[in-house]
């Protein structure tokens, strides 16, 4: 008899194509694995996450595709989620959203305002080759 305690897996990697269809299955990807992780779907933890992963997916693909290149998403659930997308594109780094800049009637711009309201912290770290922006949501 084997008695060895199985905790369920807290890290998911998954790599999508930098496509608006990869953003869009990032994100539905994302809300299945925080359901089997007890996160139930509908829940306000479970839409706060579902729409950073779509912000920072959506940036990689706007922002960061290469051709060629997929994108990354990582979760991490721990006292916080934390929700990391990797693309390869280094030279594009976001910066800190300024909510003046965002005007009335801009088409763009809002994403990271949005990520800054939903996270409790969010950043950029560098990486060969490309960057990963994260930010951690509470659960």
């Amino acid at each position: 008899m084997n008695s060895q305690i199985t905790t369920p897996a807290t890290e998911f990697v998954r790599r999508f194509s930098s496509t608006r269809r990869g953003a869009s299955s990032a994100r539905k990807v994302a809300l299945g694995q925080l359901d089997a992780w007890g996160v139930p779907h509908g829940s306000e933890r479970s839409d706060a996450a579902a729409l950073v992963v779509a912000e920072l997916a959506a940036n990689a693909v706007l922002h960061g595709h290469v051709p060629g290149r997929e994108f990354e998403l990582r979760l991490v659930l721990g006292t916080v989620l934390r929700i990391e997308v990797t693309d390869t594109r280094a030279e594009r780094l976001p910066s800190r959203p300024n909510p003046e800049a965002v005007g009335g009637c801009a088409e763009s711009g809002r994403g990271l305002l949005l990520v800054a309201a939903l996270a409790m912290a969010w950043g950029v770290e560098e990486r060969v080759p490309g960057k990963t922006v994260w930010a951690e949501v509470g659960v």
